[in-house]
């Protein structure tokens, strides 16, 4: 179940029906992109620090913003994917 703090960050999908295990590049791109203290701790406690990682370094396309790859990719020392397109 997605929690209240970590819903607004995910406004475009229907929280009710995201799966934690299906989902999770999706879940961890948005929160790291544009969540909140709150949502961002729920997310470090939700999912292990190494698929965190992988959501990093495998990004989605158009799912990063250039400065939140960057930060991210700075804080968990690891290096996105070249052939993966950015905003």
């Amino acid at each position: 179940m997605i929690p209240k703090c970590v819903k607004p960050f995910l406004w475009s999908y229907n929280t009710n029906k995201l799966d934690l295990k299906k989902n999770k590049k999706r879940i961890i791109a948005n929160v790291l992109n544009f969540g909140s203290q709150k949502a961002t701790a729920w997310l470090f406690a939700k999912y292990s620090k190494q698929e965190i990682k992988n959501a990093i370094v495998n990004t989605l396309p158009g799912d990063w913003s250039k400065k939140s790859l960057n930060y991210w990719s700075i804080i968990f020392n690891v290096k996105p994917a070249k052939n993966k397109r950015i905003k």
